[in-house]
């Protein structure tokens, strides 16, 4: 490694002279596009806010699974990472045992992120840490990163206008008031757009931490006096309208398959009870969320909400962890699942419906030519979800090109969505994407596939008009 690799201007471009010559022509016609972010984990209040960032290990580490979890794997307990708002060390310490583990990261899609993080965004050098992972260069850097952190042109604000970001979407509680959200819109001062999402799965689960609880405060307070299984139907539809009127474009759902089914209200309102009596197994769970992302589909035809889904994984895979440090920790691992058979109620009755986009996405990438761009070849209101959590990783990300545009083209998908917590990664996770695309386009200029100037309009159509697009923005 040299500390030149997060700055180097061919990073991820191809190694071959005469490819890498048209890969560069394409990623200067879209290096410098606004970002489109439509889908992701940033707190709005932080950004209306103006919150200063913590120290280093808390903003960079700490809350970071895909940085926390191979450091672990490694043998460094996670309290040692300050995981789960655990403060048992402090966080120098917790910077050094990152150090300490930074080569564990050459290859891996993090460690290319926060190289370029740390050349793009904090304009710091690595190279002292590549040569020599020791506790005074471990101190050494984190005291440049935090006196870095403290100066003002490091505030969210000013970091939402330098990272070029036109639109970021967060991610949302149905009960929140989304006063974040509608200050930020209010603010003249703030020119960016920062969109809530409508996230039911807390309410649709019903092994969810609090579900009853939980569902009782939303009938109480959407449900216009309507009780039961049709106050929780009222209430869910009243509280889209209520992101729809704060700005949100899209709905999504972390489901654990991706089974839709269409039953009726009868059937659903007796598993909702069986649930409330906490007389629900897992396989009433099953099928009551897959007859609500059926229902879910319906109310994105009536309120326009872009509905997006994101299935295949098992949640908190390692039970004692989740206990002392609970969700997010990273111990979520994808499983196989499958789409075509799965999605068919509800693309039987809304996959052709004027309006409605649906946009699946998965963490089995054998879906991507077998299901998924066959679906989105078809049905009109089918969207390719970009590669996510393991897959939004260079090499993932190539294959994912060349699984998908063979049957789908490029105008099918998504644009590149970022998913992240770590706000200051959102630059670095674009880039990656546009060098991705540039380098999948130059192979066939090169093998004279298509021509360079269809290759430029391609290249802006997926970054720029894609998201655009399947976001409704």
């Amino acid at each position: 490694m040299t500390s030149s690799l997060g700055s180097d201007p061919d990073r991820l471009l191809p190694a071959d002279p005469g490819t890498r010559a048209i890969a560069r022509d394409l990623l200067a016609q879209v290096e410098d596009l606004p970002i489109i972010s439509p889908h992701g984990h940033v707190d709005a209040a932080m950004i209306f806010n103006d919150t200063p960032f913590p120290d280093p290990a808390t903003l960079l580490v700490s809350p970071d699974h895909y940085v926390t979890r191979l450091i672990h794997a490694n043998g460094a307990p996670l309290e040692r990472l300050r995981v789960g708002g655990t403060t048992g060390v402090e966080p120098r310490e917790t910077w050094r045992e990152f150090a300490k583990a930074w080569p564990l990261f050459d290859g891996t899609a993090s460690g290319y992120w926060i190289r370029d993080e740390f050349a793009n965004v904090f304009k710091l050098d690595l190279g002292p840490l590549d040569r020599d992972q020791s506790q005074e260069t471990a101190d050494a850097l984190y005291d440049k990163l935090n006196a870095r952190l403290q100066e003002p042109s490091f505030r969210p604000r000013q970091l939402f206008k330098d990272f070029n970001l036109e639109v970021m979407a967060t991610t949302d509680d149905p009960l929140d008031d989304l006063s974040a959200h509608a200050a930020l819109a209010a603010d003249p001062t703030f020119a960016g757009r920062v969109l809530p999402t409508f996230r039911p799965d807390a309410y649709i689960k019903f092994h969810a931490a609090g579900w009853a609880e939980r569902v009782e405060r939303l009938i109480g307070e959407a449900g216009e006096g309507v009780v039961g299984y049709a106050g929780y139907i009222r209430a869910l539809e009243n509280r889209r309208q209520y992101f729809v009127q704060h700005g949100a474009v899209s709905a999504d759902h972390g489901s654990r398959t991706a089974l839709t089914l269409k039953i009726d209200a009868g059937a659903a309102e007796a598993l909702f009870e069986k649930a409330r009596r906490s007389e629900a197994t897992a396989a009433d769970a099953d099928v009551f969320e897959a007859h609500m992302m059926y229902e879910m589909a319906r109310m994105s035809v009536a309120d326009g909400l872009v509905m997006t889904l994101h299935p295949g994984v098992f949640r908190n895979h390692h039970s004692s962890t989740f206990d002392r440090f609970g969700a997010d920790t990273g111990h979520d691992i994808p499983f196989a699942v499958t789409y075509t058979e799965a999605l068919r109620p509800l693309l039987a009755d809304f996959g052709t419906e004027p309006g409605f986009h649906f946009i699946p996405f998965t963490i089995d990438e054998t879906v991507f030519s077998r299901e998924i761009a066959p679906l989105a070849g078809f049905y009109p209101a089918v969207y390719i979800g970009a590669p996510w959590w393991f897959l939004d990783a260079p090499d993932a990300m190539m294959r994912f090109r060349g699984a998908v545009t063979e049957t789908a083209g490029f105008s099918r998908s998504s644009g590149f969505i970022d998913d992240t917590r770590a706000f200051c990664s959102i630059p670095a996770r674009h880039n990656t994407s546009r060098r991705v695309e540039a380098s999948f386009l130059a192979r066939l200029v090169a093998e004279h596939r298509i021509s360079e100037d269809r290759a430029r309009s391609i290249i802006v159509d997926i970054v720029d008009a894609a998201p655009r697009r399947a976001f409704k923005l």
